[in-house]
Parts: C-alpha cells; structure tokens; sequence
C-alpha cells in the first residue's frame, strides 16, 4: 500500500480524526503483536538453554538498582551533584575547562 497516495487534505476533520484513531489502534495492535512475538521468542531461547523464561525473569527482577553516593558538587551549585560514574556533566567539564580539577570538586567527607 502506498500511504502517499492518500490525499490528506481533501479528508474532512471528522475522516481525519476517525483515521486518526484507526491509526493510532492499528499501531497499538502491531506493538502488541510484536511484544508477544519477543516474548514467545525469549521463552523458546530461554527453554533451548536450559531454564524457564521465569526463572530468568526472577534473576533480572531479583537486582534492585542501588544507590550510589555522590563524590562531586558543583561549586556554582551544590545541588548538582555527580556520583563519578558514567559520563561527566556538563558543569564538570566547565569546571576543568576552568582550571579545576577533580580534587577540587569532590565532596569532602565531613
């Protein structure tokens, strides 16, 4: 089907809404229909090797997300705390662009 052959602007408001929302559930349905494919596909992985997709589904929802303490501050604004993880902020590369170095945006250990 070629969508560009379709010439949206001789549609009214009312046929632009209803296809609109047949659009919009014909892209719910296909997200739909993919999801449950992935999930037939992970399950059919997961037996192949050994395990139950729920065994595995346990492992990953088992692993809480932990905290981790802020090292740096932003001198400008405290508030704007990085842990040293990950990509530096912007304000941290400000910062050594500056003349700063880490030392001197660490957060002491009062």
């Amino acid at each position: 089907m070629d969508v560009n052959t379709v010439d949206l602007d001789e549609l009214s408001l009312s046929e632009l809404k209803t296809l609109q929302k047949r659009v919009e559930k014909s892209v719910e349905g296909f997200e739909e229909r993919k999801k449950k494919q992935a999930v037939a596909e992970l399950q059919e992985t997961a037996s192949r090797m050994g395990f139950t997709f729920s065994e595995l589904k346990e492992i990953l929802d088992s692993k809480p997300k932990r905290s981790v303490a802020p090292k740096y501050a932003n001198p400008k604004d405290p508030t704007q705390t990085w842990s040293g993880r990950g990509r530096k902020p912007h304000w941290v590369l400000e910062a050594l662009e500056e003349g700063k170095t880490m030392d001197d945006l660490a957060i002491s250990a009062s």
